[in-house]
């Protein structure tokens, strides 16, 4: 027996810039049905840049959404037909002002599989050069650089909250990169 959700209708309630809003109507095993509100967004990449000191690279910045201040590392949204490791130095630079000579996939994955269908895919970035910042007009970012073992202490005292933060800074730290 299969518990797939067959996807019986399909309304788009918004389209954006970033991201797009549709409610599916689903059939559920037993003859059953609901409604799915399913976010589009096309994707984005994630950057842990690590400088030579040993430190990571942050953007704090201000969230609406959850009416809070944010450390982050750099992430943003892939443009059409752009490749990733172009995407990932791209929001680097744009962000931090940073550029590096090493960039590194590690991996990908959904940032809320429950609501949206946002895959990020992570990067590592190391020979930092710093240089100017490129920000969008509507950004307002503050660029901040932490020693690498005191951010597994911001992690473990909920200081830095962001999952793609949290999921880059313990991989980093379970590969035996931070002690």
């Amino acid at each position: 027996m299969s518990n797939a959700e067959n996807t019986m209708k399909t309304e788009r309630i918004f389209e954006g810039n970033i991201i797009n809003l549709r409610v599916d109507t689903v059939e559920l095993p037993g003859r059953k049905y609901s409604r799915r509100e399913i976010v589009e967004h096309p994707g984005g990449v994630c950057v842990l840049a690590i400088t030579k000191e040993n430190e990571v690279v942050f953007v704090k910045q201000y969230r609406k959404a959850i009416e809070e201040f944010t450390l982050e590392i750099p992430a943003g949204r892939v443009e059409d037909e752009e490749a990733l490791e172009v995407a990932a130095l791209r929001e680097l630079k744009e962000e931090t002002g940073f550029s590096a000579t090493k960039i590194t996939k590690v991996m990908q994955f959904y940032s809320s599989p429950g609501f949206t269908n946002e895959k990020l895919h992570f990067f590592i970035a190391e020979d930092l050069v710093e240089g100017d910042l490129n920000l969008d007009e509507n950004e307002f970012i503050e660029v901040i650089k932490i020693n690498t073992e005191e951010c597994i202490n911001m992690v473990n005292e909920g200081i830095i909250s962001d999952g793609k933060t949290i999921i880059a800074l313990l991989y980093y730290q379970n590969n035996h990169l931070i002690k």
